[in-house]
């Protein structure tokens, strides 16, 4: 850990660095651990890309794992704690990863994962209130590894390595980005990185609390922040009231959360939501989706111009920002784009359109990257009509001062709570039932996740009648749940043209006619 660790253990030695629902740490106590994370991690053949991959629920084990793989000069894979055995061993297979951390719930998948992929090592933990992880078969426990490793500093001579981020894939496999330049603070070394990480404007903004999964890009920024000196609260499965409560008893300044969040959180009666003193909060980072108008301006109200718009992907990072107090002037909008991107409106021919005219939305990255996929080059340049002008496949318009509103997506993604899913998935897994000649899913309006996944299935004329429920079971038994659609309509015709495509957007509409 860097030096200003133990000087924080030396300066505030009761500090807790850390906490989740049955743990929490001091400065020292961090100190020591990551220390041993990144000191035993190199004691391994990481091999040519030095992957380690981290397959967990939300808890301090968690956050320290992702934090240790770094500082021991490691590409982190945090991995879906969604995901089946097989849907794992894919990710672990395709990044290369040589060490596998896994906790909890996922502890069995992740075993199976690993004999699947070759994957030699895999450490496991049983988050609990003390710090005796328990029983439980297969793999080197956490707490006995850690006990074996060396405690003095780790070496920060090593360069620091990007996350492999893993998205949901448009043809069914998972594809893996790097974070971009502009989620990762670079340097020659991880000494360099971590002091880097100390120029995030979140580092005076007080305790970090992590809502979401960190699985995500936003919540694993909370685990970079702990080496910058800020203080995080790690919290599991998301509860409205408890994260209020959160809030409150630990004083927390800045979060990053989803529209889903704040759907929940609105929810709460009257009276639950007055119990709690919210002052403290100085930033909220919303990301996800694009927040109803209604929504946001009730979060605006309740907790003040706290809110930070960042729209963007894993792949490229935040593209566009908005602060409440412009949102307040252009409600309903994502923000202007932010160097080194800029925002262009298409049309069908890729001609620019003049403001106020729906389009397709283009970015160009000044620095030419633009969208890369780990090894996948045929699909990087499938996402550009030109070096470093990318689509996140979404359809807008953008007003004479710039700022750029969300109004559909000519893309099949759909994101539901903030996460996103590829409809393929699950069409490839239906497409097998017996009972189905023909099947698409689309995104329908969902009151609190904003959309979630349907699907229009045509009944296949030798095939006896299927109850739907029984159809998404079947599904569900095959994919992961989230993937899966929560509804099935049979309809009689999908509109498929002659050349066998589908207007999904088509398809939407009549779901969307009455939405917000």
């Amino acid at each position: 850990m860097p030096s200003f660790a133990a000087d924080l253990a030396a300066q505030r030695p009761e500090e807790i660095a850390i906490r989740d629902e049955n743990r929490a740490l001091t400065w020292a106590d961090v100190d020591d651990v990551l220390n041993r994370v990144a000191n035993g991690l190199n004691t391994f053949n990481l091999g040519e890309m030095r992957r380690v991959a981290v397959f967990a629920e939300n808890c301090v084990e968690t956050a320290l794992a992702n934090l240790g793989g770094l500082i021991a000069g490691a590409s982190v894979v945090p991995v879906n704690f969604h995901l089946t055995a097989e849907e794992v061993a894919y990710i672990l297979e395709d990044a290369g990863v040589r060490v596998l951390f896994a906790g909890g719930s996922t502890i069995q998948r992740a075993l199976r994962a690993a004999e699947l992929a070759g994957v030699p090592e895999v450490i496991t933990f049983l988050p609990s209130a003390d710090h005796d992880d328990g029983d439980h078969e297969g793999g080197t426990h956490w707490q006995d590894w850690l006990r074996r490793q060396s405690a003095e500093p780790a070496d920060e001579r090593l360069s620091p390595r990007p996350n492999l981020l893993y998205t949901s894939g448009t043809t069914g496999r998972p594809k893996g980005t790097e974070l971009p330049p502009t989620m990762f603070a670079g340097g020659n070394t991880v000494a360099e990185h971590l002091a880097a990480l100390g120029m995030d404007p979140r580092v005076e903004q007080g305790v970090h609390m992590v809502v979401g999964p960190m699985y995500h890009t936003g919540p694993l920024s909370g685990a970079r922040l702990l080496a910058a000196g800020v203080s995080s609260v790690i919290l599991g499965k998301f509860d409205a009231e408890k994260t209020l409560a959160a809030i409150e008893k630990y004083r927390v300044g800045n979060s990053v959360m989803v529209p889903t969040h704040f759907v929940r959180l609105l929810a709460l009666p009257e009276e639950v939501r007055a119990k709690y003193d919210t002052s403290s909060l100085i930033r909220i980072s919303h990301t996800g989706a694009k927040c109803p108008v209604d929504v946001k301006k009730a979060m605006i109200e309740w907790w003040g111009p706290v809110f930070v718009d960042a729209y963007g992907a894993s792949e490229v990072g935040t593209t566009c920002m908005i602060t409440s107090e412009e949102w307040l002037e252009n409600p309903g909008s994502v923000g202007k784009a932010i160097p080194p991107f800029s925002a262009m409106i298409l049309d069908d021919n890729n001609q620019p359109l003049p403001a106020n005219e729906e389009g397709r939305l283009f970015f160009k990255d000044a620095t030419g990257r633009g969208v890369i996929y780990h090894n996948d080059p045929e699909k990087s340049a499938a996402a550009h009509i030109a070096p470093g002008v990318f689509t996140l496949g979404e359809i807008a318009y953008m007003n004479e001062a710039g700022y750029v509103f969300i109004t559909d997506r000519f893309s099949d993604m759909v994101v539901s709570g903030g996460v996103n899913i590829y409809p393929a998935e699950a069409e490839q897994i239906l497409i097998e039932h017996p009972a189905i000649l023909d099947v698409a899913c689309i995104g329908v309006p969902h009151p609190e996740m904003g959309e979630e996944l349907k699907a229009l299935a045509i009944a296949h004329p030798g095939a006896d009648a299927v109850d739907a429920a029984v159809i998404l079971d079947w599904c569900r038994q095959q994919l992961s749940h989230y993937k899966c659609p929560r509804s099935l309509d049979w309809v009689e015709d999908l509109g498929r043209n002659t050349m066998g495509k589908i207007n999904k957007r088509k398809l939407r509409a009549p779901f969307w006619a009455d939405a917000d």
